[in-house]
């Protein structure tokens, strides 16, 4: 898992050949003006969902993890909190994973939670237990996925 501010994110393009794709996204586009829905930068392998998401408790948030995608995930009008807890320890860990959304969802509260401002991005790896979407208030968000 990676939190950093955007303007660092270029630190991190090394970290897969589709980063400098979504870097290159962010630097051009002007985010306040995107519209909810899915932008599809390379079929099958990069993609960026503007969401619209709605207030959401810390009870609330589920715990979910991805085996072929990793995550970019920025709050753009909204601080949000999320949960982080390595796979491992998520609970069941027998739970039914989806091939065809690449999701799994586990039992319980995250082990830790930060919270993210407008300016500031989170990373996470496949095998990356996280609990999104935490907001007293809702707003937009971006979600890029990255082929693993």
């Amino acid at each position: 898992m990676i939190i950093d501010r955007l303007e660092n994110i270029g630190k991190y393009a090394a970290l897969h050949p589709l980063f400098p794709e979504a870097v290159a996204f962010l630097r051009s586009h002007d985010l306040a003006t995107l519209q909810p829905g899915q932008i599809v930068l390379q079929p099958g392998r990069l993609w960026v969902n503007v969401e619209q998401i709605a207030p959401k408790a810390k009870a609330e948030a589920r715990v979910e993890a991805h085996r072929d995608f990793m995550d970019i995930q920025l709050p753009l009008s909204h601080v949000e909190t999320m949960g982080y807890t390595p796979e491992a320890e998520c609970r069941p860990a027998d739970a039914e994973y989806s091939a065809d959304q690449d999701i799994v969802f586990f039992d319980g509260p995250a082990r830790q939670y930060f919270t993210l401002e407008p300016g500031m991005f989170a990373v996470f790896l496949p095998g990356e237990g996280h609990a999104p979407a935490i907001s007293d208030t809702g707003g937009t968000k971006l979600v890029f996925k990255v082929k693993i």
